[in-house]
């Protein structure tokens, strides 16, 4: 079992050499996309949603958040179950109960099928969350593994320019308005991106993504989990998940309506939501290749305060204010996960033998931000008509992210 005295672990499956692993990327990176246009299918169609069901913008908060609730049960036995069945399966897995997410969304009739539907997500989405990062980490090594880190992350991103982009603009003309047809071309596409990954984990090179028979007794889960909440590194970095996912749920899951509510119409505020997500994609091939261990945490600082610049300009107003607070965000967002959990799994005492739990431990705490970022946004709109409180408590939540990665520094000395 782990301990801080012990050097990252050699890992279990020895890293996969050539092209292939390149080739395994792109479907990580494929199923990953998936994942990010199933997360935010319901942000572009929020308002024909609530109306055609009857649902208070409060009722809707609790909607885009139940799966992130499901998320945080289900992330540790997901996590252990990734350790134990390998990345390679595991992935195909938990992009099928994604894509049956999506399906699912769009026969909805009411609130609690809606409510279930999107609950189903919270199963799926801790496996392919944590098995991402998991493969990469047995496929790469050294600084490949920073760029491949950062290319993988870009899936969800581009998933939501796909979603944000197309939905009003392009998808619901088309379609006759009807938000479940939209609802399922988006699944469709992600059960699309679950075959391919299948077909593409034929080849041998993926078969060293399965973890092999242990030779002596393996630790319960329950010392696993023990023994890295001791580490007061990791401690830390379960507390700024928190942080991060409330930030980029939060805005995620309420921009386009944050925009509309500016005055916008659907099919602007839609363009003008994948601005971040753009500037995510391109920060997200540069800015972890930059997080080396000496310069790491100030990284993770900066992005804080990125963070927090981010929200109080979308609070402040339209034009160019509103644009570099969009592009501030998708900094923020391109890289404070992918960061967070590259200092993660190269702890002492995590390393790549037990980077599914601790990638699971991080997004099951995350996740009580990713479910409270939308709920408390929407509960703060019904109280006081508007988006001005719950930016003011983003950017106060990143500027303790801030405070917090230097301090972190501290914890991992």
């Amino acid at each position: 079992m782990p301990d801080r005295s012990e050097a990252v672990p050699v890992a279990a499956v020895p890293p996969a050499a050539g092209a292939a692993r390149w080739v395994l990327l792109f479907g990580i990176w494929l199923v990953y996309l998936s994942f990010g246009m199933i997360t935010v299918s319901l942000a572009p169609v929020v308002a024909p949603i609530t109306r055609d069901l009857g649902l208070s913008h409060g009722a809707m908060g609790s909607v885009l958040g139940i799966w992130q609730l499901v998320y945080i049960a289900a992330a540790i036995p997901c996590g252990a179950l990734l350790d134990r069945l390998g990345a390679r399966r595991a992935l195909f897995i938990g992009a099928l109960i994604v894509a049956a997410s999506g399906l699912a969304r769009s026969f909805a009739t009411d609130y609690a099928t809606l409510l279930l539907a999107v609950g189903l997500f919270g199963i799926g989405g801790p496996i392919v969350s944590s098995g991402a990062p998991k493969a990469v980490s047995q496929l790469f090594t050294g600084s490949q593994r920073g760029l491949a880190m950062g290319i993988y992350i870009t899936g969800p991103a581009m998933g939501s320019v796909i979603v944000l982009s197309l939905t009003n603009a392009v998808a619901m003309p088309a379609l006759g308005h009807d938000w479940h047809r939209v609802l399922q071309l988006w699944s469709l596409c992600a059960f699309a991106g679950a075959v391919v990954w299948l077909l593409l984990s034929l080849h041998p090179v993926a078969r060293r993504l399965d973890n092999p028979p242990e030779s002596g007794p393996r630790p319960r889960q329950t010392e696993v989990i023990g023994s890295l909440l001791k580490l007061p590194a990791v401690r830390m970095l379960l507390l700024m998940a928190v942080g991060i996912f409330s930030f980029n749920h939060g805005l995620n899951n309420w921009l386009p309506e944050l925009l509309r509510h500016d005055g916008m119409t659907a099919a602007a505020a839609g363009y003008w939501a994948t601005i971040p997500t753009v500037v995510a994609i391109v920060g997200s091939l540069l800015i972890p290749r930059l997080a080396t261990p000496e310069r790491r945490f100030v990284l993770l600082a900066g992005l804080g305060l990125a963070a927090m610049f981010a929200s109080l300009m979308l609070e402040a107003g339209g034009g160019p204010v509103l644009l570099v607070g969009l592009m501030l965000q998708g900094i923020a967002r391109s890289s404070l996960m992918t960061v967070a959990i590259l200092t993660l799994v190269e702890i002492r005492g995590v390393g790549e033998k037990y980077a599914g739990t601790a990638t699971g431990l991080f997004f099951s705490a995350a996740e009580i931000g990713g479910a409270g970022g939308p709920i408390m946004l929407g509960v703060l709109y019904d109280a006081t008509g508007g988006f001005d409180a719950g930016l003011f408590m983003l950017a106060g939540i990143g500027a303790l992210l801030a405070v917090a990665a230097l301090r972190l520094r501290k914890v991992s000395a």
